[in-house]
């Protein structure tokens, strides 16, 4: 009886502090990942440069304007991508918590 509540003991440990903690450690390189494969900075930090680095007479301002307006559109879609995987990393989470109680409560449901 005694090695069914260790054992217990180990299974809360693992699911509810070794687990999360090495998910977590994931999620954090998966966004950091995702943000240099993006541009993200680079995109933000060359916000007010020319788009491909027009620098002709007469094309520096069209330039600077078109880049303007792609690096916007690039910018919003990368912050809605990210956001998006932000979401179904906390569904994750949240569902990867719940399953331990859903399995329980599944055994008492006729």
């Amino acid at each position: 009886m005694l090695f069914y509540v260790e054992l217990l003991f180990i299974f809360l440990r693992f699911w509810f502090l070794e687990v999360p903690t090495s998910v977590f450690k994931f999620f954090i390189f998966l966004n950091k990942s995702f943000i240099q494969l993006v541009s993200l900075p680079l995109l933000i930090k060359t916000f007010f440069r020319p788009w491909k680095n027009e620098y002709r007479e007469g094309l520096v301002g069209f330039s600077i304007v078109m880049g303007i307006f792609i690096k916007l559109f690039v910018i919003l879609t990368d912050i809605f991508m990210l956001l998006v995987l932000l979401s179904l990393e906390i569904i994750t989470t949240i569902l990867f918590f719940c399953f331990p109680f859903a399995v329980i409560l599944l055994l008492f449901i006729k």
